[in-house]
């Protein structure tokens, strides 16, 4: 296949008028000479990006990933596809073991048979906040929350077969520090989030292996000049990554624009933390045991607190894309970094020669024209 006359947002700049041919699910070519291949499909007009790659997403269309099913979660990942997204992290919060057993064995059964299927491929899982400190709740459920007193706690989050695992937690739990060491044994990748931990147990837990904060700016100490708290704590440590919900309703636009630059679009990763309305507009729902409304994009719950968003790593973009940031910046916090932290960057985040085509092409108005995961095509508008 190839796709013609396009804007191609490579990793550093932005090449017009360029073709790009596929081959085998992977990208074998990039050049502005003519070629010819057995498809052709003419993308004047559409920006070619890396597919978007959310790691932390709770369900869309309806669909909650906490009672999902297989079915569920392909549906899901058609709606994604939809939307940009061409790999994913089902990302659950805080429930029963015997919940998670079950949530776990419908994301092994998609895992088994969606290669080759045309929808966001599911990576591994995102479980949120297991280990969080019930100050720093937000959202999710606090009686459900873990503790780490005897060292075993970690072998009650059943593990999928195969994939990636991710956990957000915060470390100044009980023995939070060996909980990372442990999870990392476990070849775990730990977030820190949800949490008001002090400086000393941030270093620790950065030394421990956790290097990685969740939803930047929510769910953890703010700054202030006096109190640098776990915001000035990642500002102002190099090496610490974050992900943030760029949506105007987290985080306030101009906030938004001021950590990204503080941090740099290098180490900044764009998520969408949707949830099960995303896709169905305003109204009233049921989710994770309680109502939530969702009012001109705003979701809150009976508690006051935000549940979660209601849009799609496209809407990131979008937005980020609006405070300034170039099209390659964009593709980089929404493809590359999220890649990066999950260790998959040979194959995924990027457009270039060897990779998989995990393509998505988005026109002059910013809506998908065409979805192409490992070659296939998804969405064609």
């Amino acid at each position: 296949m190839l796709l013609r006359n396009t804007t191609v947002i490579l990793p550093n700049e932005k090449a017009k008028n360029v073709s790009v041919l596929i081959e085998n699910g992977e990208i074998a070519r990039i050049t502005n000479k003519k070629i010819s291949a057995d498809e052709t499909l003419d993308l004047s007009n559409a920006t070619l990006y890396a597919g978007f790659i959310d790691i932390h997403n709770h369900g869309a269309v309806g669909a909650d990933v906490n009672s999902a099913s297989a079915e569920d979660l392909r549906e899901i990942s058609n709606f994604l596809a939809g939307k940009g997204v061409t790999a994913w992290l089902p990302t659950l919060v805080p429930d029963s073991d015997e919940n998670y057993g079950k949530i776990i064995k419908a994301i092994d059964e998609l895992m088994e048979t969606q290669i080759g299927e045309p929808i966001a491929q599911i990576l591994g899982v995102h479980y949120e906040g297991v280990f969080a400190n019930e100050k720093m709740c937000g959202a999710l459920r606090p009686q459900f929350f873990k503790t780490f007193k005897r060292g075993d706690e970690i072998k009650s989050l059943p593990r999928l077969k195969n994939g990636v695992h991710l956990t957000t937690l915060a470390p100044e739990v009980e023995n939070g520090i060996e909980l990372v060491r442990e999870l990392k044994k476990q070849n775990w990748i730990v977030s820190i989030g949800h949490t008001k931990a002090d400086l000393e147990t941030l270093d620790k837990a950065f030394e421990a292996g956790a290097k990685h904060l969740t939803h930047f700016f929510n769910a953890m100490t703010g700054l202030h000049h006096r109190d640098v708290g776990v915001v000035g704590w990642a500002l102002t440590k190099d090496e610490v990554t974050f992900d943030i919900i760029a949506d105007g309703v987290h985080i306030a636009a101009p906030i938004l624009k001021f950590g990204v630059e503080s941090k740099g679009t290098d180490k900044v990763s764009l998520i969408s933390d949707s949830v099960a309305p995303t896709g169905l507009g305003d109204g009233n729902f049921d989710l994770w045991n309680e109502k939530i409304s969702v009012v001109n994009g705003k979701t809150q719950n009976e508690r006051g607190n935000i549940a979660g968003s209601v849009i799609t790593m496209l809407d990131a973009v979008e937005m980020v894309r609006e405070l300034g940031f170039s099209e390659s910046e964009a593709s980089r916090m929404a493809s590359a970094n999220p890649a990066r932290l999950l260790g998959i960057e040979k194959n995924h985040g990027s457009i270039e020669v060897g990779k998989r085509a995990d393509l998505v092409a988005v026109d002059e108005q910013g809506n998908v024209k065409l979805t192409l995961i490992g070659g296939k095509i998804c969405t064609r508008n």
